[in-house]
């Protein structure tokens, strides 16, 4: 018995201004998928909200990648003794995933770089390395401990000030263990 414009929300509580009644936005969930109070034929059950989010202009992550590399004079082996990682990822919701998509993000990086080749058959163009028993696949063993930090310039682009994370170790590890194995 009032208008939505005399509802307010806040604190997880929907009241009605100017008077003690309020419900609770769990009443609220529950009360939509209990459809045996809705007037017949007028609501579908549920709580449900679908939006889209266009931002007027693109996020810009930044970062900074060291890594130290042995190699064996004999042999050429290389073996990445250390690896840093720094980004500013704006302002980060899940730090726990964010970690994980850098750290996949490195060993996919390094192993582009030192692991993966593609071989071809010069004679008919077949590919040769087509299965994980002839092509390099990095494994947990091949790596250090990486180091992760993060510093935070928020996204003047969006309202969470976020920016994307999801292949920044992929993008600066490769010229960081070439440009290692150069200097080395």
């Amino acid at each position: 018995e009032a208008s939505d414009a005399d509802v307010d929300f806040a604190g997880g509580e929907f009241k009605v201004k100017g008077t003690d009644k309020m419900v609770t936005f769990g009443q609220v969930a529950l009360t939509a998928y209990v459809p045996h109070n809705y007037p017949l034929d007028k609501l579908e059950p549920g709580l449900n909200e679908t939006a889209f989010y266009d931002p007027t202009n693109f996020t810009f992550p930044a970062g900074t990648y060291i890594c130290e590399v042995e190699i064996d004079p004999a042999t050429g082996q290389v073996r990445v003794d250390r690896f840093t990682a720094v980004d500013d990822f704006g302002t980060i919701i899940n730090p726990m995933i964010v970690e994980g998509q850098v750290h996949g993000g490195l060993v996919q990086g390094i192993g582009q770089a030192l692991m993966e080749h593609c071989v071809y058959d010069r004679e008919t163009g077949q590919l040769l390395t087509g299965s994980f028993m002839d092509y390099a696949m990095p494994r947990a063993d091949d790596f250090p401990a990486f180091t992760i930090g993060h510093v935070c310039t928020p996204c003047t682009t969006n309202p969470l000030g976020t920016k994307g994370c999801g292949e920044a170790g992929a993008i600066g590890s490769p010229p960081a263990v070439m440009n290692a194995v150069l200097d080395a």
